[in-house]
């Protein structure tokens, strides 16, 4: 069973510093940027998203000895998923989908009627889970070296 913590403020700046270097090296494997500049550009990002940490308004951090849940809410009525990690060891288990039922579950609280995501093309299992949990593709960017 998955239960959603909030995090506190060293767990945050743990979250922060794995978060910016896993969305960097994902970014570079989605060929969206360079190496070189990945990680200034990721850090960039999630102090714009975050700009108060964990205290950022309208931003909930979970941390659980599985992973990690990050919804912002948008609107009254729509939120995203700016983040959800299983850890390594953790996954395949079906702590992926518990999670993503509880944020859910936190929504419906919260007073939203949906919820978005986002989620790199190249990543098949993740895409693969959150068909299976119902969420629909509304959009698909392609790329072709030439």
């Amino acid at each position: 069973m998955v239960t959603l913590r909030l995090m506190n403020s060293s767990e945050f700046q743990e979250y922060f510093n794995l978060a910016t270097e896993n969305y960097a090296k994902e970014k570079v494997i989605a060929g969206n940027w360079n190496e070189e500049e990945s990680i200034i550009k990721a850090k960039t990002e999630y102090e714009k998203l975050l700009p108060k940490g964990k205290d950022t308004e309208k931003n909930y951090l979970y941390n659980q000895p599985i992973g990690i849940v990050w919804l912002e809410k948008k609107s009254n009525e729509n939120g995203f998923i700016r983040d959800v990690r299983v850890f390594e060891k953790y996954q395949g288990l079906g702590y992926g989908k518990e999670a993503m039922k509880q944020i859910e579950m936190v929504g419906k609280e919260l007073g939203l009627k949906k919820i978005g995501l986002h989620v790199f093309g190249h990543n098949r299992i993740a895409r693969g889970l959150y068909e299976k949990l119902g969420y629909q593709t509304t959009n698909v960017m392609m790329i072709k070296d030439i």
